[in-house]
């Protein structure tokens, strides 16, 4: 049983929810966003919703839960539950931010101090999961000091009948909480742009375009695998947040900086902490081939990579017979530092060789 207690984090206070919550309440679960990821919330959201939702709080409580409401300035701004522990000590927490309380840490602040109370109050392990596309979700569980542990494929079912993978956080009770960034932070304002090209995270609008583009010859002589559908490149498409905010790579369409078309992709991958460095890899589509656009699009990632993270090398290998690819990294700065012998297969089952090169951080 969690004692039915008032948390202070300072700037946020966090106490069981009222009745003057229900207008608050009301506003904030009628936005498209909350709506999006909690699809079992009704649709469209009324005060007699909010008088359940509070019934419902009141009800977890006796049950051995928790259920708080953020507050600032005596504004109700957002809620965080936690489910009563089961027999291991273990407790589910969720939370929700209402749109006027965006992009403050609210969500983070609040999950954190919550967290340390259950720990408080005996509670051995926390577990967290989190819709995959919600980028704000996974960005609180990681500043929560949550740690990913897996994948949950296909969980549960949105409001569009689709069904969505969710990734699973854990915390422990004596788990050292940093203060550390995120290693591939976001871009500031969302995108890069030198005003002829655009790079901006991949969407799910851009999957027929990526698509289009693995299948044209050119492109397809020098992957390593088969386009696959486009229910294939939806799913990489609905990857990119995910794969980004936890540090893994980052996936990026190139576009005409002023029409927005799609003209290729760009990515850094391979990501390795421990030494310092990822891969660039991209393709364009043939039409915008020939007019600078990737030799652009290069030099604006990697320049951000070096001014933006702790990355100290960044890498690129190319065919050896590829030699648009290899003048692209010539002209931004690459030097090959070797040949990887008969390293990449072919589609008629023979190997090519793999010419390695490298930029490293300006001293």
């Amino acid at each position: 049983m969690l004692s039915r207690d008032v948390i202070s984090t300072g700037s946020l206070i966090l106490r069981p929810p009222g009745a003057g919550d229900v207008e608050a309440i009301t506003a904030a679960c009628g936005d498209p966003v909350i709506a999006r990821f909690l699809p079992l919330l009704p649709s469209p959201y009324e005060a007699s919703d909010a008088r359940a939702c509070l019934a419902r709080a009141e009800d977890r409580w006796r049950e051995g839960g928790a259920e708080f409401a953020i507050t600032e300035n005596g504004r109700w701004i957002g809620s965080v539950g936690v489910l009563p522990p089961d027999r291991w000590g273990t407790a589910e927490i969720g939370y929700l931010v209402a749109p006027w309380a965006r992009g403050r840490n609210v969500a983070g602040e609040a999950v954190r101090a919550v967290c340390d109370w259950a720990f408080d109050q005996g509670v051995r392990r926390l577990e967290l999961h989190s819709e995959l596309e919600n980028v704000a979700s996974l960005r609180v569980a990681y500043k929560a000091g949550f740690h990913e542990e897996g994948r949950r494929r296909e969980a549960k079912r949105l409001r569009d009948g689709r069904h969505a993978d969710f990734v699973l956080f854990g915390r422990l009770a004596g788990d050292t909480v940093g203060d550390t960034g995120p290693y591939l932070p976001p871009f500031e304002g969302g995108q890069l742009s030198d005003g002829v090209v655009r790079l901006s995270p991949m969407t799910v609008a851009d999957a027929a375009d990526y698509l289009r583009m693995l299948n044209e010859p050119t492109v397809a002589a020098y992957s390593m695998a088969p386009a696959g559908t486009l229910e294939d490149a939806e799913r990489r498409c609905r990857h990119t947040g995910y794969w980004w905010v936890s540090g893994q790579r980052i996936e990026l369409a190139i576009r005409e900086a002023v029409s927005g078309a799609f003209a290729g992709h760009i990515q850094l991958t391979q990501v390795a902490p421990v030494l310092g460095q990822a891969m660039v890899g991209y393709s364009l589509l043939a039409a915008y081939r020939g007019k600078g656009l990737m030799t652009r699009a290069v030099r604006l990632l990697v320049d951000w990579a070096f001014a933006n993270t702790v990355l100290h090398r960044i890498v690129a290998g190319t065919n050896v017979d590829n030699a648009a690819s290899q003048a692209v990294l010539e002209r931004t700065g690459f030097l090959m530092e070797g040949v990887h012998r008969e390293m990449l297969p072919r589609p008629d089952g023979k190997r090519t060789d793999d010419m390695l090169w490298a930029r490293v951080r300006p001293s």
